[in-house]
């Protein structure tokens, strides 16, 4: 799965899960002063956001959909 959601009532505006992403899939939108999710597909699932986030305020999953593979 990867990154599934930042609370933008929890997010502080602190830019720490900005700085943190190694895959820059979360930007920050200078207007709103809050993060969001830029590129959800590119999320290595590292939790390196969920973990810094003073908030709690982002919520990452590891749980991968599997493809079924039968034999013909």
């Amino acid at each position: 799965m990867g990154i599934e959601k930042i609370d933008r009532e929890l997010c502080n505006g602190c830019g720490i899960c900005v700085d943190d992403c190694p895959t820059d899939v979360i930007r920050f939108d200078e207007e709103k002063r809050k993060a969001y999710i830029a590129y959800e597909n590119d999320c290595d699932v590292c939790f390196l956001c969920s973990d810094d986030c003073p908030t709690a305020a982002i919520k990452v999953t590891s749980l991968t959909p599997r493809k079924l593979i039968l034999p013909y």
